[in-house]
């Protein structure tokens, strides 16, 4: 074994060692929620539940699978910067949690990705000041050869170390029978989405899930 291939070898299990920490720093851990918890699902259409009647929305999923309170604060067509905005006045109801799926919308219109990125680091931002944790969704990047989550959502998640969830919208994508049309989940689809955040959650301490 010669000097260059053992120097080689050791630069490539280096990086990969990197990226797994990195991997799992961001996934270290899951959020504990109490049995009087509260959680704000914001964001855009894929928080709203369009596609499916609001009883079939993903929030509303989560809430009767889990009995905890949560809000609904999705706006159809919205963009990163509308959201951003609107944010504030959802975050003064004191939140233990806010699950923030954004971004669809300045994707399939092609805005920028470098906005897309300032804005979704600043709801965070404003999130955790508030004093609440972040579970932040990763949205695909609904092109025309295929549905992998979008490279903004990874970055982000890594440089605000967030609970993050990462390809589950974009699993539904890749799957008709999960859609209502070429963007939105049916209601099967948004329960996956449920499904998918709770598991990402310790119940534990909640007696009546």
């Amino acid at each position: 074994m010669n000097k260059t291939f053992l120097l080689t070898l050791i630069i490539v299990i280096t990086l990969i060692f990197v990226v797994l920490i990195k991997k799992n720093k961001t996934n270290e851990n899951s959020i504990v929620l109490k049995e009087d918890s509260v959680i704000l699902a914001f964001g855009d259409s894929l928080t709203f539940g369009y596609g499916a009647a609001s009883d079939f929305s993903y929030p509303a999923y989560m809430q009767k699978k889990t009995g905890l309170h949560i809000i609904n604060a999705g706006v159809n067509g919205e963009f990163s910067s509308e959201g951003l905005k609107r944010l504030p006045s959802f975050l003064e109801q004191k939140p233990d949690l806010v699950i923030l799926c954004h971004g669809g919308n300045d994707i399939i219109n092609r805005r920028s990705a470098e906005d897309l990125k300032k804005n979704l680091l600043a709801m965070i931002d404003l999130i955790q000041k508030s004093g609440a944790r972040v579970l932040f969704v990763g949205v695909p990047s609904f092109g025309l050869f295929g549905f992998d989550t979008h490279e903004v959502y990874v970055e982000v998640a890594e440089q605000r170390n967030v609970l993050y969830a990462d390809d589950v919208i974009a699993n539904i994508q890749k799957d008709d029978s999960l859609k209502s049309d070429y963007v939105h989940p049916n209601k099967n689809g948004y329960e996956m989405m449920a499904d998918n955040f709770i598991s990402l959650l310790d119940l534990s301490k909640k007696e009546s899930f």
